[in-house]
Parts: structure tokens; sequence; C-alpha cells
């Protein structure tokens, strides 16, 4: 079976990566129904996941029980809470399945190792933590510079594999409005979708 860690880190990484039996036997898979929890707010979790299949969704739960979905992670894609990493540090979130998934985890701590020793292992570490910061940065300007409705067509077009297989509830969570309000979007543009049709 083709690990999904391997080819993520060998693409991060342009080459090959030395001592990979050490991740081997350290590599840990577990598969998930939809809604069950991976790991959850606030506690020490310095792992690293990758994605064989479905979807995984970043959530933020606030004070009076509202979850705001960070980010998802599909098929190729890896994550971890970043605040969750460092030495004595605990996760800022939540991650759940969205819809059925499977995942392999790698400790952190064996990584940060692999990095200190080999200079493949430094640059997928680097990349990895480049595109961390890529999407981070183009998620923060998408909620200050785009309306909802621009925010969820986005999505859609970026997405398409992601949004056919979670819920309108997730989507809303990802664009940061209300399932109402989804709603009250989606059937804007659906108006407006069929008026272009009609003066074609």
């Amino acid at each position: 079976m083709v690990s999904a860690a391997k080819e993520i880190l060998e693409r991060l990484a342009g080459d090959s990566l030395p001592d990979w039996h050490l991740v081997e036997s350290a590599l840990r898979r577990k598969t998930l129904a939809s809604g069950e929890c991976l790991f959850l707010v606030g506690v020490a979790h310095p792992v690293v996941y990758f994605v064989k299949s479905g979807v995984i969704k970043m959530v933020y739960e606030t004070y009076d029980g509202d979850a705001w979905v960070k980010a998802f992670a599909a098929e190729g894609r890896f994550f971890a809470s970043i605040a969750g990493l460092s030495p004595g540090g605990v996760t800022s979130f939540s991650a759940v399945a969205a819809c059925s998934a499977s995942v392999e985890s790698l400790p952190y701590h064996l990584l940060d190792q692999l990095g200190d020793k080999h200079p493949q292992w430094q640059r997928a570490l680097r990349k990895g933590f480049e595109l961390y910061g890529f999407r981070k940065e183009a998620r923060e300007r998408d909620l200050l510079t785009l309306s909802a409705e621009e925010r969820y067509q986005r999505f859609i077009e970026e997405y398409p594999h992601i949004a056919e297989r979670v819920t309108d509830r997730d989507i809303a969570g990802y664009v940061r409005v209300t399932p109402v309000a989804l709603s009250r979007i989606k059937a804007r543009i659906k108006l407006r979708q069929m008026d272009d049709r009609l003066d074609i």
C-alpha cells in the first residue's frame, strides 16, 4: 500500500527521503466515520496528519456554541495545529471528519529530528511551512476583502471536489455565514444564472 505521507513529503522535498524506515515504523493509520473527531481543541497533540482519502475539517468553536470551519483538507493534503507542535503547546482547533476519511499521522518530533539530519527532510519541512503560510494568508485575505457571496463562489470554484462531499452547514461555516444566509446566497446565484440563460 502506497503511503500518503511518503507521497506528500517526497513531493515537498522534490526528492526521495533518507531513513524512511524510521518513519514507517512510527506511521499510524486511522479510518474515521463522518462526524468522528480526530482531535479536540486545547490538547497536547504534536502530530502531523496526511489525508489518504475523504475530507477533514478544522473547526474553531465560539463561546456561544457556533462552529466556524478554518479549513478543509482532502486527499493529498497535510495539516497540523501549529500551536500544538511546540513543546508544551496545545491545539488551537478541533479536527473532524467531514465525510468518511482515512488519514496517516507522524509525530512532529521525528520529522524535526530528520530535518536536522538530512537536507531533503529540511527542505520538505520548509516547503510544508511555506505552504501553510501561503494558504493562511490567502484565507485571511478572502475573509477580509471578499463578500460572503464572493467567498462562497471562490470556494465552489477552487474546491469543487470538496464542496460536493461536505454538508451545506460545513460550507456555511467555512464561508462564515449562517446556513440560512448561505441558502439565500445560493438562491440569488441560481436566479442570476437563470436570468443570464434567458438573455442569451
